[in-house]
């Protein structure tokens, strides 16, 4: 079992990352590289959700460093705003570029469709190596690892006189009302963005369990949706901060770029989502000393879970004319480009321990919470999230479940839909 280094508890849930394992690709490392024959004037075209680094011109910085390296090589980028949804009509046409992301929903069965093998050597000390994987050959590299908390600005909460951050979810409840009556938006949702609605789905129902194989083990459920087990505690939170008035206005709207803004002026107090929004949200104008970070309490108890996911996964196109360039973007990027630091996620290298990162992190790992690994969704749930039309990793359904007035009827449909699939 592969560790992260650092000194908090962890519960290690993720059982097919094993160190002793090998990796048997049909290709040896050597032929690998020896067939793709590099050409000259070469476009490498990379497809990304990252359309904000496109627009401030940071990834034509990697660009041009990659460039320099590659002589008579242009790197081009097509940015898609809701990728995971975007992405797929790609796929259905083959035109998936030269380096893209793997869709969070592929099945594993359905990597070697789309993608090219990866050579062992990518994945020397590097966390989640075995997540896209199938049949023990590797198509895809993460691209950062980060845990989700609470983001908050300290300003915001000293306005409203909150001294103690919130370890309960009644206490957090209390802080918002502190900041409505101070004129302060209580919490992001970026309900009109809808993929950040995620958060508040699979992401959080698979950690706030403590169960990170949560979601594989529902298509062991008959009703796998009930108000008093995690999914329902989880939309539940979302519909009080809504009723209680502690979001931001006009939901429908996509204030994605506002919202950052809105945190880092204070206007706003707190945002649930991953630590790689800090960065986003300094860029944005904040300071880093007024900007905080602590577990959410999802709940009373005393102790609470906190997750380590891997961000989007890098991978080769099969149908890529440009393999060879493709590996080498992937291996800079990852690796060599700085990108992992500057957007403010975890070191994707595991002998890197995650409190040597941001002031942030250290101050989320002083509330010492149980950290969950993630482990990847595995086939039979994904045929069967599929089969009853659930679009996971988008947050389309959370949307709409959360602005159901009840939530019990849209369980049951769902539940309906869960069984005839499993059929």
């Amino acid at each position: 079992m592969q560790k992260v280094r650092n000194s908090v508890p962890f519960v290690f849930a993720l059982t097919i990352i094993l160190s002793a394992c090998t990796h048997n690709n049909p290709q040896t490392e050597q032929d690998y590289n020896s067939s793709l024959k590099p050409r000259e004037n070469q476009v490498l075209t990379v497809l990304t959700n990252r359309v904000d680094l496109i627009e401030n011109g940071k990834l034509q910085r990697y660009a041009d460093e990659f460039e320099q390296m590659h002589p008579n090589v242009a790197v081009q980028f097509q940015g898609f705003s809701n990728y995971t949804a975007d992405i797929m009509a790609r796929l259905a046409t083959q035109n998936m570029g030269d380096v893209l992301l793997i869709p969070a929903n592929m099945l594993s069965q359905d990597l070697p469709q789309y993608f090219e093998p990866l050579p062992n050597t990518l994945f020397k000390d590097i966390r989640f190596s075995d997540y896209k994987s199938y049949d023990n050959i590797r198509y895809g590299i993460t691209t950062g690892v980060s845990t989700v908390g609470i983001i908050y600005n300290k300003k915001a909460f000293q306005k409203a006189g909150i001294n103690e951050i919130p370890s309960t979810l009644t206490s957090f409840f209390k802080a918002c009302e502190k900041l409505k009556q101070v004129g302060i938006t209580p919490v992001i949702l970026n309900y009109g963005a809808r993929w950040p609605m995620k958060i508040w789905g699979e992401d959080l129902v698979s950690f706030m369990s403590g169960n990170a194989n949560y979601l594989n083990e529902m298509v062991n459920e008959e009703k796998p949706l009930v108000l008093d087990n995690a999914w329902g505690k989880s939309i539940t939170i979302v519909q009080s901060l809504i009723s209680k008035g502690y979001v931001e206005t006009n939901l429908m709207e996509d204030q994605w770029e506002t919202s950052k803004q809105k945190l880092a002026s204070g206007d706003a107090a707190m945002y649930f989502n991953g630590n790689w929004f800090i960065k986003q949200a300094i860029e944005a104008g904040a300071n880093p000393e007024d900007l905080g970070f602590f577990p959410f309490p999802y709940n009373n108890d005393t102790i609470h879970y906190a997750p380590l996911f891997p961000d989007f996964f890098l991978g080769v196109s099969k149908f890529s004319q440009n393999k060879h360039l493709a590996q080498a973007w992937i291996e800079f990027y990852v690796k060599e480009s700085g990108v992992v630091e500057e957007e403010g996620f975890l070191p994707v290298n595991s002998s890197i321990s995650i409190d040597s990162s941001s002031p942030q992190i250290k101050q989320f790992i002083s509330y010492s919470p149980m950290f969950l690994e993630s482990v990847p969704p595995n086939d039979q749930f994904l045929r069967t999230a599929n089969a009853a039309n659930w679009n996971l990793w988008s947050g389309e359904y959370v949307q709409e479940w959360v602005a159901t007035t009840d939530l019990q009827t849209v369980f049951d449909q769902f539940n309906d839909r869960w069984n005839k699939a499993k059929e």
